[in-house]
């Protein structure tokens, strides 16, 4: 089904949280988009043109980019440049996901939101999709480290884009999880479940499906039985901006190796490993990271464009 983009001008100077409110109002459709790539995973001033170029795919495929973040206290569902420009000239940042919101709010702290913060501020704005890079999943090391963006997959009703879990994870470990909490996975024009970094080539995904409008048609199902998880849509990165196998697994081992000898775990592990893999491959993993999370969001908008067109259809507006 083709449904009809809306126009939008990319250069309009717009408060977005308004913008936000105004398409849900007029059933336009809508991605939110993660923070703490900003915050965590980027260095000035390379994190704000990011923010711009992903808000702009969303744009380009028709549907309204809703960038998720806490800014001195405030949740915010759609951050215009202004709010995004304080928000990354903090120093300290936090990283919230669902434990630390109401931290945020009672320090009056500001951060970027992981994809199960994201998840959560957006499901309470009625927001059905989601554009990520990867997702958390469970640690190798200790094994009982499981990201919490599991959990919200586990338990938020959302479609959710990716390129498979983050690289330094237990892959096999998390597709299991997922498995268990009846989370589906679908590959998005094919078989495996993505590597994130790397196309993925040894486990399989729940379906395969060709077209956004099988997504659509499918999330609609899913839910309609009565089911409540999220529908993950992975799609593997593209082979020109794919990192070297073998050249990802040395420098995971190796950052892996450094921070057990530096004794850093829990919430500081994923930023240090990240930070360090990306040294090891000469700012490769960095770059791959940013061509993926803006392909995602590009099919996460196609995605919210064809869930909007269906609730047009299921809910026609009535005009007397």
């Amino acid at each position: 089904m083709n449904t009809p983009r809306p126009q939008y001008d990319p250069a309009k100077k717009q408060d977005s949280a308004l913008e936000v409110f105004q398409a849900q109002i007029q059933g336009q459709a809508l991605v939110a988009l993660e923070s703490a790539i900003l915050t965590h995973g980027l260095i000035r001033p390379h994190n704000l043109t990011f923010a711009q170029d992903i808000e702009q795919a969303v744009r380009h495929e028709g549907a309204v980019p809703a960038t998720v973040g806490v800014l001195e206290g405030k949740v915010m569902v759609g951050m215009g440049q202004i709010d995004l420009e304080r928000l990354l000239a903090v120093d300290d940042p936090l990283k919230i996901s669902t434990r630390n919101f109401a931290t945020a709010i009672l320090q009056e702290s500001s951060g970027g939101t992981t994809l199960a913060g994201t998840m959560f501020a957006a499901h309470q704005k009625e927001i059905k999709v989601v554009a990520a890079g990867g997702i958390g999943g469970v640690q190798t090391e200790p094994r009982f480290d499981i990201s919490s963006d599991l959990q919200a997959l586990a338990q938020t009703p959302m479609v959710v884009v990716c390129s498979g879990t983050l690289s330094i994870m237990d892959i096999s470990a998390t597709v299991e999880y997922l498995e268990t909490m009846g989370v589906p996975v679908i590959g998005y024009q094919n078989d495996k479940f993505p590597e994130f970094l790397t196309p993925g080539k040894n486990l399989p995904v729940s379906v395969r499906l060709e077209t956004v409008e099988e997504i659509g048609k499918f999330a609609r199902y899913h839910w309609g039985l009565g089911l409540k998880t999220a529908v993950l849509v992975c799609q593997p990165i593209s082979a020109s901006d794919a990192v070297e196998p073998g050249k990802i697994e040395t420098a995971i081992a190796q950052a892996t190796a450094d921070a057990t000898k530096q004794r850093i775990r829990g919430p500081l592990l994923t930023p240090f490993l990240l930070k360090r893999i990306d040294h090891l491959t000469g700012g490769k993993s960095t770059r791959a990271n940013q061509a993926l999370a803006i392909s995602n969001a590009k099919v996460a908008a196609q995605i919210a464009r064809e869930l909007a067109g269906l609730e047009r259809l299921q809910n026609p507006v009535r005009e007397d």
